[in-house]
């Protein structure tokens, strides 16, 4: 018997966590490590004290066919990259790596090519993570460096002058 390597233990770790969620699209699965240590978890969810749309049995963004990529000031939910970062220390963020992995709901499907909202991009920049590590299959990811998401701003894009 092989031994799994890291990258996907961690992955695994936060496939599991993903099974918390409670979207009608799409549930996503966060875990921030440091120094082989998991800091934090966190998923797809509404706030405390709110229903999530599995207990209402309907989204939103989905009654209205939202595109994926917009309009998330519609969804009921707290992502999950929010949600990891919410509950962890900034001094155990700084330096560390978050591992997703994203699910479609209907299907159970790995969302292809998965990615963090802007929002997301910006507290994970703020937060002190140097990389995020993305599920693209059961066995492969894509490993993305923050430091890239500060260089190439796409804040800026399509911004005259930038």
């Amino acid at each position: 018997m092989s031994r799994i390597d890291k990258e996907n233990y961690y992955l695994d770790i936060a496939e599991t966590v993903l099974e918390r969620g409670t979207c009608l699209r799409r549930n996503y699965g966060a875990i921030i490590v440091n120094n082989d240590q998991i800091v934090s978890s966190g998923y797809v969810g509404a706030p405390r004290g709110r229903k999530n749309c599995i207990d209402l049995g309907t989204c939103i963004r989905e009654k209205l066919k939202v595109e994926r990529g917009t309009r998330y000031e519609l969804c009921r939910s707290v992502h999950a990259e929010a949600n990891a970062i919410i509950h962890a220390p900034r001094e155990q963020m700084i330096g560390a790596t978050m591992y997703l992995v994203g699910k479609e709901f209907g299907t159970g499907e790995y969302v292809k090519n998965a990615n963090s909202c802007a929002m997301c991009k910006r507290m994970i920049i703020n937060a002190g993570i140097k990389r995020v590590v993305v599920r693209n299959s059961k066995t492969e990811f894509t490993a993305i460096y923050i430091e890239d998401w500060i260089v190439n701003d796409d804040s800026l894009i399509g911004k005259e002058g930038y």
